[in-house]
């Protein structure tokens, strides 16, 4: 079995993987990352791929899957609402980026024309081997690729919890001895809070703010993020108004249809019912007189109608402004953490709004990863992506050093035989 690097390595962003036997290759997701300009992982021909995984919908794992279909395509498997949520985020990402991009709206028709959906538990037969998927517990849809391949056995996380969340069940774990890992490490030195009193805290002091008069900006990503804040405000029994905006509107009717997918759909039901949904400009500006939760992508306030709220909301200290996203540094959102500064109209000011951040993350910490890697037996192979440079290489470290595991961090395009 050989694996090429592609992207991912060392950053997060760009996941892309593939997989070789004897006979055949296999892609393990295509995505893009997202900084001052739009990068790209390595190129692979569409003509030397069997069959593409996605791994779920997000943009750093599909942003780049059109351009395998310029031209016709193999067949890409998933778990939905993984396709119907690529749908969303790719026609959006076009929109706003399109002169970026190396293919069109055509591109990802073809795309969508060449899915094949499948459950968990499933199995793909390969020429000399199969894949099977788990739940990631990352966001509806999103799975772990198990692949046997030359008698030999893989597993890539892709982003993946282990921790049960109001949206979703933790991650399944893998029964029985594994070759090699590719394990993301986003939280590889860095644990997460206990959600119970995360939960609560977040709750209480949103109801602090509107009970005063002020309003609550929630800037969150559309897929996933936005509809676990809506969960727990529900779960919790939040009796002031919610409003929803934005992105997060149309995936969480996508998920109402995928009620499979989510841990608790009843719960769901019932918190689309209470939050009030924003259609436009004109309704933006008149919620803003209400004191109230607003949830808006985008999560690192790199744009969307976060940035709307935020400029009419970070100058009034009666108002709130709580970070549950993953902020990538040097990110508008970063910096208003770091800093308590915002581009207003092009001049950075000072925020006078409080700013909190609450990390609801969906995906493992320190600890799971740890315990994760520690079930491992020992002849398996690991190799730590989807994270800064300095957690791969902690990851790496703590694994050869308190397990004895082979682990490395490796560098783009480069090869590994198991």
């Amino acid at each position: 079995m050989e694996i090429t690097f592609l992207g991912a390595c060392r950053e997060v962003g760009r996941s892309a993987f593939a997989v070789a036997s004897s006979k055949e290759r296999v892609l393990l997701d295509y995505g893009v990352i997202m900084d001052d300009e739009v990068g790209f992982p390595a190129h692979i021909s569409p003509k030397d791929i069997a069959l593409t995984v996605l791994s779920h919908a997000h943009l750093d794992h599909s942003g780049l899957l059109p351009i395998l279909y310029l031209g016709g395509g193999r067949k890409l498997y998933g778990v939905e609402p993984t396709f119907e949520l690529s749908r969303l985020l790719i026609k959006d990402f076009i929109n706003l980026s399109g002169y970026y991009l190396p293919y069109e709206f055509i591109e990802l028709d073809n795309m969508l024309k060449n899915t094949v959906k499948i459950n968990y538990g499933d199995s793909i037969e390969l020429k000399d081997g199969s894949i099977s998927v788990l739940n990631a517990g990352h966001i509806p849809g999103s799975l772990q690729t198990l692949l046997e391949m030359d008698g030999k056995r893989l597993l890539y996380t892709g982003d993946f919890n282990l921790v049960s969340t109001r949206l979703l069940d933790g991650a399944d774990l893998v029964d029985g001895d594994l070759d090699a890992v590719i394990v993301e490490s986003t939280y590889a030195t860095e644990d997460h809070p206990p959600r119970n009193k995360l939960e609560e805290q977040f709750v209480k002091e949103s109801a602090e703010i509107v009970a005063d008069g002020g309003s609550v900006l929630v800037p969150a990503f559309g897929v996933g993020r936005s509809q676990e804040i809506l969960l727990i405000l529900a779960a919790h029994g939040f009796n002031y108004p919610i409003f929803l905006d934005g992105m997060a509107v149309h995936t969480l009717r996508i998920l109402l249809n995928y009620r499979s997918s989510l841990r608790d759909p009843e719960l769901l039901e019932r918190a689309s019912k209470k939050v009030e949904v924003v259609r436009n400009r004109k309704e933006r500006k008149n919620i803003l007189k209400t004191p109230s939760v607003i949830i808006a992508p985008a999560g690192m306030l790199k744009g969307g109608t976060a940035v709307f709220y935020m400029e009419s909301l970070a100058l009034n200290k009666r108002n709130a402004i709580f970070l549950v996203s993953y902020q990538i540094p040097g990110t508008p959102g970063s910096i208003l953490l770091e800093k308590g500064r915002f581009n207003i109209k092009g001049r950075f000011v000072k925020v006078k709004a409080k700013v909190s951040k609450f990390d609801f993350s969906s995906h493992s910490g320190m600890s799971e990863l740890h315990k994760f890697l520690d079930r491992l037996n020992p002849k398996a192979k690991v190799f730590a992506v989807h994270g800064t440079e300095e957690n791969c290489e902690q990851l790496v470290k703590w694994a050869r050093k308190e397990i004895g595991l082979e682990a490395q961090a490796p560098h783009p395009g480069r090869k590994y035989t198991i």
